[in-house]
């Protein structure tokens, strides 16, 4: 009944600017130990993600980098069942990890969203965020703050053991099987993969990307997503081409890009990701299946 919970908070699209990070560690049914720090990403503050968790450039002047936290992340997290809601923790810390050259850590990863979906079967298709999930189970936390949502997950956690029945080395199988939807919901692209790990995410590309959009667009789809034109009230995930998320003069953002930031001003929970990074997520949903 022992697992951490983690989760990070970012400056800008990049995975690996981390700018905050929370752990919460659990045993027994509750929260035994706390941690949290704000990081200096050593990398510039986007308005966005200045806008959903609040903290900017001022907070982390003097705040410590990845690699000066890294003795304190191993003592947590080594050898231990690590929970995240989503991939997305997973992947900046592998990010952050990589962009300084620092070795991986030994962990048992453990997806809460992947355990809610196959827990809740009104949440096997959509509403498996992080705040849905938590209004469902009765549990109040202040969203978008790193120790907050680690604490979070942690619960929604031991709220689908006790939901399911299911301990937690039964879950570490479980999220490995099929959700046993019977079919995917009206509106769900053909292409959706309904047992994909992102199944119920819209998704849109824009910007120059490496790779053609049908690839890409064929990528997502195997792992869950449905594939739209253009940003709406119901998009979820926007990729864009790196060069179009870095400050450099001459480059200015997209319309989907502005328009995923005005939704996102108004409380949509859109999450905008690099094409690298969303590369790296197709990968780490790839080796699930392995």
């Amino acid at each position: 009944m022992r697992f951490i919970a983690i989760d990070v908070e970012t400056a800008n699209a990049d995975m690996a600017s981390i700018c905050q990070i929370g752990i919460a560690v659990f045993s027994e049914g509750k929260v035994i130990e706390e941690w949290s720090t704000l990081i200096d990403p050593e990398d510039y503050f986007d308005g966005m993600n200045i806008y959903i968790h609040g903290i900017d450039e001022s907070m982390v002047k003097g705040k410590p980098t990845l690699p000066a936290v890294l003795s304190d992340l191993r003592a947590f997290m080594e050898d231990n069942v690590v929970v995240c809601h989503t991939h997305f923790d997973r992947i900046a810390l592998s990010s952050s990890l990589k962009k300084y050259e620092l070795e991986p850590f030994t962990i048992t990863w453990l997806d809460s969203a992947r355990v809610v979906r196959r827990a809740w079967t009104d949440l096997a298709q959509s509403g498996y965020g992080l705040k849905n999930v938590c209004k469902k189970i009765g549990y109040k936390f202040r969203h978008h703050d790193a120790l907050e949502d680690a604490k979070a997950a942690g619960h929604v956690m031991l709220a689908a053991m006790e939901e399911s029945k299911i301990d937690l080395e039964g879950w570490l199988h479980r999220v490995k099987q099929p959700i046993g939807l019977s079919s995917p919901k009206p509106g769900i692209l053909v292409e959706a993969n309904p047992e994909g790990d992102l199944f119920g995410e819209i998704i849109v590309f824009t910007g120059s990307l490496q790779i053609p959009r049908r690839d890409a667009a064929a990528l997502a789809a195997n792992v869950g997503c449905t594939v739209a034109d253009g940003v709406t009230k119901k998009t979820t995930i926007l990729v864009v081409g790196d060069n179009d998320v870095t400050k450099l003069a001459g480059f200015s953002k997209s319309t989907k890009h502005r328009t995923a930031e005005r939704l996102a001003a108004k409380g949509q929970p859109i999450r905008i990701l690099r094409e690298s990074d969303f590369q790296k997520l197709i990968e780490d949903c790839k080796k699930h299946h392995e």
